[in-house]
Order: structure tokens, then C-alpha cells, then sequence
């Protein structure tokens, strides 16, 4: 295989998906499972708002936005007590650790490819 072509696919694999906006999953529920999906701007992060009372809110919010003050005066309906986390990788607000963003799996994709090529 052409060496050139095998450098521009890993650089291809990489480089696949970096571009792309912030996702976070977007629920408010009791259990924690959260399956829908939104789209945010590139000055967002992703939330997760834990009540005392057991309701969980993940959502995008402007990462300026996340302190306890804010947060308290955007959510008032749990203003008594809460919770909260911002991060700011794709789905990175899920109920599990588990969620692999595509940029790391375009770059796990990239490093087998460039590896299995220089074997």
C-alpha cells in the first residue's frame, strides 16, 4: 500500500469528527436513563442537575452558566438543594461512564490502521 495514502487515511481517521458541535442528552426524569440527544453551540457544556427529591435534568447549558448561583436562578423549582456537573465532551452527561465520543474512536480507528500498515 502507497505510504502517502496510508499517512492521508490516518490523518483522515483522526482528524473525523473534531469539527463537530458539543452533544449532550437532553432529559428531566426520575430514573436516569436518558436517550434523546441534542446538538449545542460551541460555547455550551453539558449538564446534569440532580434534586434532592431524585429528579435528574440533562441538558446543554452555556458553560458560564454553571454555578450554584446560576444554576439556582435558572432552575427554581430545585433551588432548595441540588447537585450539578458540567463537562464538556460529547455525552458526557450520561447516567453511565461509559459514552465514547467519535473523535476518540476516529483516533483508536486511525492508530489500528496505521499500525496494521507499518506491520
Amino acid at each position: 500500500m502507497n505510504n502517502t495514502l496510508v499517512i492521508a487515511l490516518v490523518v483522515c481517521f483522526a482528524l473525523f469528527g473534531l469539527g463537530s458541535a458539543l452533544r449532550c442528552y437532553k432529559c428531566t426524569d426520575y430514573s436516569g436513563r436518558c436517550t434523546y440527544v441534542q446538538d449545542c453551540t460551541y460555547e455550551d457544556a453539558c449538564l446534569t442537575l440532580k434534586e434532592r427529591a431524585g429528579k435528574t435534568i440533562r441538558q446543554c447549558i452555556r458553560y458560564t452558566d454553571c454555578d450554584n448561583a446560576r444554576l439556582g436562578q435558572m432552575f427554581p423549582q430545585v433551588s432548595t438543594g441540588f447537585s450539578y456537573r458540567c463537562c464538556s465532551s460529547n455525552l458526557c452527561n450520561s447516567s453511565t461512564a461509559a459514552a465514547v465520543s467519535k473523535p476518540l474512536l476516529g483516533l483508536l480507528a486511525s492508530l489500528v490502521v496505521f499500525w496494521w500498515c507499518v506491520l
